[in-house]
């Protein structure tokens, strides 16, 4: 299907949405299964957060190596090869007997699981900039919806079948939808015609133009770090406090991925103006719900700490939301670009949070990610206001 053929209907953002839920999950599953996986494999419980950490550096990695190249070259044929690519390391993490080949074939699928950040600014291709956040929102609804679903999905097959069986069935289905979209997928060449090397060393100086890039960069890479240190802990804690198995971390995490419907709705608030009071919003949300997780574990009650865990996840996701909308709005032609700067960056700051997360537990129990979740939150906020006060009357978000 040629470019000018092409419609972004309903149905077709549905697919865009489907296909990049599938993918970005394959960087949580290990989050989820951090246990059972650590254990088989003899890794050190100091350890542990590497195994996540691995997975989201690899990731890292793909959208600063891979991503750029959806400005340069035809867009079907990268994302067919990630997704590809995929399939293959997937099946070399169900195959692993040793704690540094599982995390070789971890970096691996977190580099090709990029396939989603190509998707995702192709989609804004074809919608006009007052449709942007609207389609931007319903992408990411089915990109979150993967990310909150995975950690669920990954315990509930691990605690029937063994950790194994969910890479496996993950490699299926990334073969099958790599099927669907070499069926719908257009082919899109874009206009530039730079050399690998420049189109890198572009990105930095994108960085350098663009501060409202440089700013919400730090603002959800902050925010997702507090994220990640959440999730890669949580498990730890709710099966040494509360004695849950795979079956009860799963459904604990099944109440996060509620936090995947703010996504449309923070589409709609940025298409309307609203992005300083969202990004306001998802900073104190977050603060907060970090902060009364501490009395929640202290007290016992896990029922109240899952809806902390929706609140903490929705306000990511709307930051996120109203920052991919700013970002992409900035150069029509670098979009590719623009995107694989702010979302590597963002997971640089992930996997950093992955890394401490379990340390912090390990250390100071869950006070330990409690207070350090504030004061990124405290930070972020100081670092949010100083940038609106600077850039005051420009129209920055």
């Amino acid at each position: 299907m040629t470019q000018s053929d092409f419609r972004l209907s309903p149905a077709m953002t549905g697919v865009f949405a489907a296909a990049c839920g599938l993918a970005v999950a394959n960087i949580y599953y290990a989050q989820a299964l951090i246990g059972p996986i650590t254990r088989e494999l003899a890794v050190s419980p100091a350890l542990a957060g590497s195994i996540v950490m691995f997975n989201q550096i690899g990731y890292g990695a793909g959208l600063f190596f891979i991503v750029p190249l959806s400005d340069r070259s035809e867009n079907r044929r990268l994302i067919l090869m990630t997704f590809a690519g995929l399939v293959a390391a997937l099946v070399g993490a169900a195959l692993s007997r040793s704690g540094g080949l599982f995390m070789a074939c971890s970096v691996a699928v977190g580099l090709c699981s990029v396939g989603c950040q190509i998707l995702l600014p192709l989609a804004t291709r074809f919608v006009t900039p007052a449709e942007r956040g609207r389609v931007i929102g319903n992408i990411m609804g089915g990109l979150l919806t993967g990310i909150m679903l995975s950690r669920p999905l990954a315990n509930a097959v691990a605690a029937v079948f063994g950790w194994r069986a969910m890479f496996w069935i993950s490699a299926v289905m990334m073969a099958l939808t790599g099927a669907v979209l070499w069926r719908v997928l257009p082919r899109y060449t874009p206009e530039h015609r730079m050399s690998y090397g420049a189109l890198l060393r572009s990105i930095g100086h994108l960085v350098a133009e663009y501060a409202p890039l440089r700013q919400r960069i730090l603002c959800q890479g902050l925010l997702f770090a507090v994220f990640n240190m959440f999730w890669t802990s949580v498990p730890l804690m709710l099966h040494a406090r509360f004695g849950l198995g795979q079956a009860g971390i799963a459904a604990f995490a099944l109440a996060g991925a509620g936090g995947a419907l703010a996504a449309p709705v923070a589409g709609r608030l940025a298409d309307a103006g609203y992005t300083r009071a969202a990004t306001w919003g998802a900073i104190g949300v977050i603060g907060c719900a970090s902060l009364l997780s501490g009395p929640a574990v202290s007290g016992d009650w896990l029922i109240g700490l899952a809806v902390l865990a929706l609140f903490l996840d929705a306000g990511v996701q709307t930051n996120q939301i109203v920052s991919q909308r700013v970002v992409y709005g900035l150069h029509e032609g670098s979009r590719g670009r623009l995107n694989a700067a702010y979302m590597t960056a963002i997971f640089l700051f992930g996997a950093a949070g992955s890394g401490i997360g379990a340390a912090l537990y390990s250390r100071w129990d869950w006070w330990g990610f409690a207070v350090v979740a504030v004061l990124l939150c405290v930070v972020n906020a100081a670092i949010y206001a100083l940038f609106l006060l600077r850039r005051r009357g420009t129209g920055v978000v």
